[in-house]
């Protein structure tokens, strides 16, 4: 069975963009590996699952196949399996500028589509 480091892992299948940065999130305890917090050196075999901080969004991966090298995109994504769950759906809101004035009839149209209380 092979192992390999996490954050080299994490740099070969491109979550994260230089090693560097994957051995930082890593020290900061952005990455858990089976829900412990890892270490750069922490070891991973296939069927780990990885909960990592990406930018803005947290990203859930298990571990289909350890790879030694960085490699394309396409043969990276083959890697792993993409667990993270669907972003929420943001309902958009009216909003109106403060010291606008009256809505125009437009903009009441435009608000009462947003709303759905369309007559």
């Amino acid at each position: 069975m092979e192992s390999y480091r996490v954050d080299r892992w994490l740099w070969a299948v491109r979550l994260a963009k230089t090693r560097p940065d994957a051995a930082a999130a890593c020290r900061g305890g952005h990455v858990r590996v089976n829900d412990r917090p890892a270490k750069p050196a922490t070891v991973l075999v296939p069927g780990d699952q990885i909960r990592a901080r990406v930018g803005d969004t947290t990203r859930v991966v298990e571990v289909v196949r350890v790879i030694q090298k960085r490699v394309g995109a396409p043969e990276a994504a083959m890697c792993f399996i993409d667990r993270t769950p669907k972003p929420p759906v943001v309902i958009p809101i009216a909003h109106r500028d403060r010291g606008t004035g009256r809505p125009t009839k437009r903009d009441r149209r435009t608000i009462d589509r947003l709303r759905g209380t369309e007559a």
